[in-house]
């Protein structure tokens, strides 16, 4: 372990410093300098021939050695180069279950970006998929190393936390882009089921960026679906509704409390109600959709993927339409959820949640809370929802808001993000104190 800088900054809401002066001038940028830099600023530089692509890669590979040693994001590092195009020169983090040969990621790279490792997700064996695995250790949240980044997009998450990568690659069929980024204080965009295609056969495990900045996050968005999102388009007039439990779930109130208070803030061209909608509970319909047998007459022209789908946690059992292949409970339920839904957007813009019902928990797991309670649902829906930072627990834990839009409306969420961003900045972690001995889990639960 590094001993004397490690831990974080801007923990309970309070702001990181900006950093002064002038960056990576005379075609060079140093690690200090490299870790203040977003991924539209790098491509920028680049682009303008302020700093070489190889400068880049060599100063986010020298910050990779440093903190991956405490933080276990990586499972392989390379040093990559990137291309031409908006996010030219950016290093990337690529979940390690997805690949670069993804969709996802050559799309990415098409755009530029420069691949500098495979991140972490979860190993076969655990029921729970919240947390990552490297020959060194399981991942670590750098908010607090005692705690789990969330997963299964563990890697990509903790690895844009901590500074290595402005972005990485996820792939959400649970929340397993959402809460990752909830966990770890930055930003996840799950797209709408279809936009790209599908790391399941079922149709819900959908890719999606991880970033800290919203601008970032809507790069990355317009590089993987050809949009081009303007942020500062803020629409004068926007329905907003909030659930804190869907109608079901077990949420912890501190967890509720934080999150609608950042939801609360981009009241004024955002009104904000509260809901009467009421979810079924999803568990039983994602389960039936994992477990359902291959139709043959579906199977023909859908990629199969092996039967470890190269340890993807959120593989799901197909059908083509990602419908149940069984009637019966678990599709009337879905039925209804998709009804409840419908009618909730024919008058409504937005849904606002907590992105997970409860604080990141340790490394021996979850025990039997359900992280996935508040996201799953628009999985099976195929909403688009991007998770952004909503503030600290009175431990210092970071806490996320998820944000629902109608089908094909990323580009709003991502407005409406960005608004929340500039009213309410959130911190950047940065390594300034010594790692703490003790979990605040322990402390709960002791």
């Amino acid at each position: 372990m590094v001993a004397g800088w490690w831990g974080f900054r801007g923990g309970n809401g309070e702001s990181c410093p900006e950093q002064d002066g002038e960056r990576g001038v005379g075609g060079s940028v140093e690690a200090s300098e490299y870790v203040g830099l977003s991924g539209v600023e790098i491509g920028g530089l680049v682009r303008g021939r302020v700093v070489s692509r190889e400068e880049v890669v060599r100063a986010a590979l020298e910050v990779v050695g440093e903190r991956d040693a405490v933080v276990r994001a990586f499972v392989g590092v390379r040093s990559g180069v990137g291309g031409d195009g908006a996010l030219a020169g950016v290093p990337l983090g690529v979940k390690g279950s997805e690949g670069v040969g993804s969709e996802q990621g050559r799309r990415m790279v098409a755009a530029g970006c420069a691949v500098v490792g495979e991140t972490a997700v979860p190993r076969a064996g655990t029921a729970w998929q919240t947390w990552g695995w490297t020959p060194r250790g399981v991942t670590r949240n750098p908010w607090c190393l005692e705690v789990t980044p969330g997963g299964s997009s563990a890697g990509s998450a903790a690895a844009v936390a901590a500074g290595m990568v402005p972005l990485a690659t996820g792939s959400d069929g649970a929340g397993s882009v959402r809460i990752p980024a909830a966990w770890c204080g930055i930003v996840g965009l799950k797209l709408t089921n279809g936009r790209l295609p599908a790391r399941d056969r079922a149709g819900l495990n959908t890719p999606g960026p991880l970033a800290r900045t919203v601008a970032d996050a809507a790069a990355a968005y317009d590089a993987l679906s050809g949009a081009r999102t303007l942020l500062d388009a803020f629409p004068v007039s926007l329905r907003g509704a909030w659930s804190a439990t869907l109608g079901f779930a077990e949420v912890d109130p501190e967890v509720a409390e934080i999150a609608r208070t950042a939801a609360e803030a981009l009241q004024g061209p955002l009104s904000l109600d509260a809901t009467s909608l009421r979810l079924n509970d999803p568990a039983e319909t994602w389960t039936s959709l994992r477990a359902a047998p291959i139709p043959p007459s579906l199977t023909s022209g859908v990629p199969i993927p092996s039967p470890s789908t190269r340890g993807e946690p959120d593989a799901a059992s197909p059908t083509r339409d990602g419908s149940a292949t069984s009637g019966g409970p678990s599709a009337a339920s879905r039925a209804l959820n998709d009804d409840a839904l419908a009618a909730f957007f024919a008058h409504t813009d937005l849904l606002f949640t907590p992105t997970a019902p409860y604080p990141p928990h340790g490394h021996e797991g979850p025990g039997e809370r359900m992280n996935v309670a508040l996201t799953w649902a628009f999985n099976l829906s195929g909403h688009p929802a991007i998770s952004v930072p909503a503030g600290f627990t009175r431990e210092g834990l970071p806490v996320g808001l998820q944000i629902v839009a109608r089908h094909g409306e990323e580009e709003a969420l991502l407005r409406v993000a960005a608004e929340l961003e500039r009213r309410r900045p959130w911190p950047r972690w940065t390594p300034t104190m010594p790692p703490r001995d003790e979990s605040p889990v322990k402390r709960q639960n002791g």
